[in-house]
């Protein structure tokens, strides 16, 4: 059986002060001080952390099996969490730029997250009953799973791949660039320019505001959407099959497919190859 080695009540501020460790448990620890010191727990595996204060930088880099619980990083806590696998994270505060990057199987629940460019090039991570704030969210990511998750930021989501999102709500401009396979469901989206050059993207019962949504994707699927101040929409776009069940303000050059719309201010057909067909409810 693996021993573990218990610390309590004690404060680290020294160079990779646990540099290495294989079994540690940190309860209600600092990680802070004068010595300024990095990497505090870097290259260290079957680590439980629960009720601790992290303030130095790059706490926990290239760690296996890792639990954290009821904790905080700062501002001041840069980079916190890079290329590791195995992470659970609960009820925590994650408040420095870059949080997580290059981890994979990570789940994080009924945390508040306040990180610019969180998240890049993660494989599996598990995100839900959260807040996040930040910009660049989860760039390159992969195998991602939001559910009941508050967001807001800018350019979130771009190149994200294989991935769902379920009872969220997004305030986030440039959303979903270069998206490829995924699910949105049951979520608001408010911001600008929605999922461009997006490919095999669902939007299922969604509700989506902001102007020149959905322009140049392929593979569009919209199921019993609704759309608010949507102008120019679905610009150069190929269509599998939407649903619209409100009014939309204007439509311009889609590029094939097919949409049922409830209502349209303006169509916009300016484009010799723009041959979707479009369905308007009202005009029946």
């Amino acid at each position: 059986m693996q021993s573990i080695k218990v610390y309590q009540d004690m404060t680290f501020d020294e160079e990779r002060a646990l540099y290495g460790s294989n079994g540690v448990q940190l309860i209600n620890c600092r990680v802070e001080g004068p010595a300024d010191g990095e990497s505090f727990l870097k290259e260290s595996k079957n680590i439980r952390v629960e009720s601790c204060h992290f303030s130095l930088r790059y706490p926990f880099w290239h760690d296996d099996h890792l639990v954290i619980e009821d904790s905080a990083m700062t501002e001041t806590c840069r980079a916190a969490i890079w290329y590791s696998q195995d992470v659970t994270i609960n009820g925590s505060r994650l408040h420095g730029i870059k949080a997580l990057r290059e981890c994979t199987d990570v789940t994080i629940k009924n945390c508040d997250i306040q990180s610019p460019e969180f998240g890049w090039s993660v494989k599996r991570l598990n995100l839900r009953d959260s807040r996040v704030e930040g910009e660049y969210l989860l760039l390159r990511s992969k195998a991602v799973r939001f559910q009941n998750v508050k967001m807001k930021g800018k350019y979130s989501f771009q190149y994200i791949k294989n991935s769902e999102f379920e009872n969220c709500y997004f305030d986030t401009k440039d959303a979903f660039w270069h998206a490829k396979n995924v699910v949105v469901k049951d979520c608001i989206i408010k911001g600008e320019y929605l999922a461009w050059y997006s490919e095999n993207i669902i939007f299922d019962h969604c509700t989506i505001i902001g102007t020149q949504p959905l322009c140049y994707c392929k593979g569009l699927v919209m199921k019993d959407c609704k759309m608010q101040d949507a102008d120019l929409a679905f610009e150069r776009s190929m269509i599998a099959d939407a649903t619209i069940l409100t009014k939309v303000d204007s439509i311009k050059n889609p590029r094939s497919g097919f949409l049922r719309v409830k209502d349209v201010g303006e169509v916009i057909l300016t484009d010799p190859l723009a041959k979707a067909e479009i369905q308007i409810e009202s005009s029946k």
